[in-house]
């Protein structure tokens, strides 16, 4: 039998040793570099198969000759099992990175994942006040109850404990802070940070315990009734101030609050009497054209000062820059309306379909609505604007209480109390 090579080298042949690969025994090797770098390494073969495992830095404050051959000993005893040492190794390795992982998820609070969701997607939206009230909302209703719970433990009760307390009297932000709880907790399952159905889920989930939002006491005067306009539009064409204008004007373009609160000179041609929104204001993320009628454009005149910069704005703030989004709605509440300013697009959708000929898609069109079907909106090209010139100058007509001559498309004016 041959002999079996161990111990063949000494404590100062290993300090000393130039580059090369030296042998010591038992499948425990000096490795040298050019460098002269030293490390240790165990060959072993197992099932046909010769590999090889570091064993470390055999510098001098590395791993020395005899802790090197402990090594090697203890590493043929697991060989003589039939264990492999190095899957041994990579499979702990793998083990210890996944126990890491779970321990850096699961120090991942709802706060911590909701505000890199913030900061990963806030640039994207259009409204930097959407931003603003992301936060404020799920700071002052949602981070008392969950903020400091893990994301990955975030359960139906944590979500409940935010939402019972507003979800009856405050519905509207309510059913908005429970959509952004949802995406939070959404995107924190794309990271890797969670698993499981999602307790913020509406439907099949929380509408099974929650009344849903058209059953909550809101008051019945979210919209107001068409008839009822021209009346209202006396009385605020009466009242003398900047936010009474941009609701007056709001309401004869249909608009949204924000796209009106954020307008500028740049975008109004008062040659071709358009008003022009860009794609990055408007909802749908696409460049709408408004006709203006001739009482929008008085508006417009109005509030023109001289030397006003392209890009100041129509209507501005009292201390600067824009109107709040508060501004109009508090309009509607000093004239003691409960009607939300959203609501006046109600009005002039009811109207456009109840008292007047005009296509439903030149009213969805004046409205900015986006085509549910994707073939139509695949083959509908233009935007209908000369016949929205006449849709809008119809709208501001009946919002003035103006008889429509015979062979208009509006219908005249119904007397209500």
């Amino acid at each position: 039998m041959p002999r079996k090579v161990e111990n063949q080298l000494t404590a100062l042949q290993v300090k000393n040793l130039e580059a090369g690969s030296y042998i010591d025994g038992g499948g425990l090797r000096l490795l040298v570099k050019p460098t002269g770098a030293r490390s240790w390494v165990f060959r072993f073969t197992l099932r046909g198969k010769t590999r090889d495992l570091g064993l470390g830095d055999a510098g001098p404050d590395g791993v020395k000759l005899s802790e090197a051959r402990d090594l090697a000993a203890a590493l043929r005893l697991k060989v003589k099992a039939g264990v492999d040492p190095l899957e041994e190794r990579e499979r702990e390795a793998a083990e210890a990175l996944a126990r890491a992982q779970a321990d850096k998820i699961a120090a991942v609070t709802f706060k911590a994942a909701a505000e890199a969701h913030i900061e990963a997607n806030g640039e994207s939206w259009r409204n930097p006040k959407h931003r603003k009230q992301w936060g404020s909302t799920l700071k002052t209703y949602v981070y008392p109850h969950m903020g400091d719970i893990p994301v990955s433990e975030v359960t139906t009760t944590h979500v409940l404990a935010a939402l019972e307390p507003i979800w009856k009297n405050r519905p509207e932000t309510a059913s908005r802070v429970r959509g952004r709880i949802e995406v939070v907790l959404n995107a924190a399952k794309a990271k890797g940070q969670r698993s499981g159905e999602n307790p913020a889920t509406w439907r099949g989930h929380l509408k099974m315990i929650l009344p849903a939002r058209s059953k909550l006491t809101r008051g019945h005067h979210a919209a107001m009734p068409y008839a009822k306009v021209p009346a209202f539009m006396a009385r605020l064409r009466a009242a003398r101030s900047v936010g009474a204008r941009a609701l007056e004007f709001a309401i004869l373009t249909a608009s949204r609050t924000g796209e009106v609160l954020g307008m500028t000179w740049r975008e109004v041609d008062l040659k071709d009497n358009v008003w022009t929104v860009p794609a990055a204001r408007m909802k749908a993320g696409k460049l709408h054209r408004v006709p203006l009628s001739p009482r929008a454009v008085a508006i417009l005149a109005e509030m023109r000062k001289a030397g006003a910069e392209p890009d100041a704005p129509v209507f501005p703030g009292p201390k600067g820059g824009h109107l709040s989004n508060m501004a109009l709605a508090m309009v509607l509440r000093r004239l003691g309306h409960e009607e939300t300013v959203h609501g006046f697009r109600s009005a002039f959708r009811d109207w456009g379909s109840e008292q007047t000929g005009y296509s439903n898609e030149a009213l969805e069109m004046a409205l900015a609505h986006t085509i549910a079907n994707a073939v139509e909106r695949a083959y509908r090209r233009g935007d209908l604007l000369e016949r929205r010139v006449r849709l809008m100058a119809d709208w501001a007509a009946y919002c003035e209480g103006e008889a429509v001559a015979a062979g208009d498309n509006v219908t005249p004016l119904r007397q209500s109390a």
